[in-house]
Order: C-alpha cells, then sequence, then structure tokens
C-alpha cells in the first residue's frame, strides 16, 4: 500500500504541478558539464539498446525498435530497462520530438498502469523528461490523467491524492476553453474523489494544508468554475457538472 500511496503522490504531482504540466518529480539531469560531446550508437538489436550508458543518444531507427520491444514484451526486467534507457533519451530536445512522432508517448503513458511499482516510477521518469517539450505536454496530462483517475476511484488513495501540494494553476484545467477529453477527465476526478469522501463517511472538511489539492477544489475559485460550467456549450460536460454532489 505504501508503494502504491507513494506511486499516487508522483502521478499528482506530475499532472498538479506548475502549469498543470511541469513535473514535480522530474530528474534534475540536464546536459553533462565541459560541453562534452554526445556518442551515437551504431546499428543494435533492441535488446542491446536496453543497455545503453547515459551518453549514448539513440537516433530515431534504435528508438522505434526501442519502443516496438516496449510494447510487445511482457519481461518487466526488459521493460524496466528500456524505460531507462527512453528516459535517459527523452533528457534530449531532439529525442523528446522523435519519441512523439514515433508514437511513443501512449506506449511509454500505459507503463504508468502497470501494477510493478519500480516499472510505475521509470515510466513516470520518462514522461517527466518528454514533458519539457511544450508540444508532448497535452499528450502526457492525458496519459497521467488516467493513472489519477483509476488512483481516484479507491477510497484508500484519497487522503494521499487531496494532500498533495499542487500549484493553483491546475484550477485551469476547468476552465471553458480546455479540450473536452481533458475537461471530463477532470471532472470526474472531481467526482471520484466525491464519491470516495462519502463511502469513507467524510461528514467534515478534514483538516489539509493551505495549497493543497483539497484546497483548490473546494475553494470558491473552483465553485465559481464549476458554476461557469453548467452554461458550457458541449452537453457531456454540463452532465457531469450537474452530477458531481456538493462536499
Amino acid at each position: 500500500m505504501g508503494g502504491a500511496r507513494r506511486a499516487g503522490w508522483v502521478a499528482a504531482g506530475l499532472v498538479l504541478g506548475a502549469g498543470a504540466c511541469y513535473c514535480i518529480y522530474r530528474l534534475a539531469r540536464g546536459q553533462r558539464p565541459g560541453g562534452q560531446r554526445l556518442r551515437l550508437r551504431s546499428s543494435r538489436s533492441a535488446e542491446d539498446l536496453t543497455n545503453s550508458s547515459y551518453d549514448d543518444v539513440l537516433n530515431a531507427e534504435q528508438l522505434q525498435k526501442l519502443l516496438y520491444l516496449l510494447e510487445s514484451t511482457e519481461d518487466p526486467i526488459i521493460i524496466e530497462k528500456a524505460l531507462v534507457t527512453l528516459g535517459n533519451n527523452a533528457a534530449f530536445s531532439t529525442n523528446q520530438v522523435i519519441i512523439r512522432e514515433l508514437g511513443g508517448i501512449p506506449i511509454v503513458g500505459s507503463k504508468i498502469n502497470d501494477p510493478n511499482y519500480s516499472i510505475k516510477e521509470k515510466a513516470l521518469n520518462a514522461l517527466s523528461n518528454l514533458s519539457v517539450n511544450v508540444e508532448n505536454q497535452i499528450k502526457i496530462k492525458v496519459q497521467v490523467l488516467k493513472l489519477l483517475l483509476n488512483l481516484s476511484e479507491n477510497p484508500a488513495m484519497t487522503e494521499g491524492l487531496l494532500g498533495a501540494q499542487v500549484d493553483s494553476s491546475f484550477l485551469s484545467l476547468y476552465d471553458g476553453h480546455v479540450a473536452k477529453e481533458i475537461l471530463l477527465r477532470v471532472l470526474t476526478l472531481f467526482q471520484n474523489i466525491n464519491n470516495c469522501l462519502k463511502k469513507e463517511g467524510h461528514l467534515a472538511k478534514p483538516a489539509f494544508t493551505k495549497g493543497s489539492l483539497f484546497f483548490h477544489l473546494y475553494g470558491e475559485e473552483c465553485a465559481q468554475k464549476m458554476q461557469a460550467l453548467v452554461n458550457h456549450p458541449d452537453a457531456d460536460v454540463k452532465e457531469k457538472v450537474t452530477i458531481i454532489p456538493k462536499f
């Protein structure tokens, strides 16, 4: 349970951070000092690529092989190594674009639902590095929101999610101009949390600190946004808002 709860906090940080995109769990890797040149790898088998060191930058063909391996294998050791290699390569701007164009974000994102905590953690690290690219950020919100929705259905995770410290920009996800897919997901997140609180029998507001997810979701600003969404032009969004119970 402790590992799952920690994963929930990490996932919450990925979505709920500054700008609702920036990952607070991001590894501080950056470029190596001294302007060291990076080595490009020659053609190798997909499994060989999982043994890459940090200074090895894979080309598009090699990244494609690695993504195929990640998608096709069920071996947890290979999955973990592939995610580490992808995460290391995703620290470089060129590969952030290549991985997105190869369809790699959903492949990596699917691993955040893996029951193996180590695999989940490494998938989050890879998404963290990929999220530095602005065009990647929307795709990665979508992926992590899927995990958050799963977590929000579990009453045992409610306290951890609500206690996560988040930036006030999280509430911008409830603006009417946000893409329907994302808006419906964050509304469902709110609905799930409400349902879990009811199941747990919380009749009074628990003690959460200022800046927590609870502080933002049950504050006046969010209430105003919910009221505005009642008049949203999309019928699905309007219906979702009206069935969210009051806390």
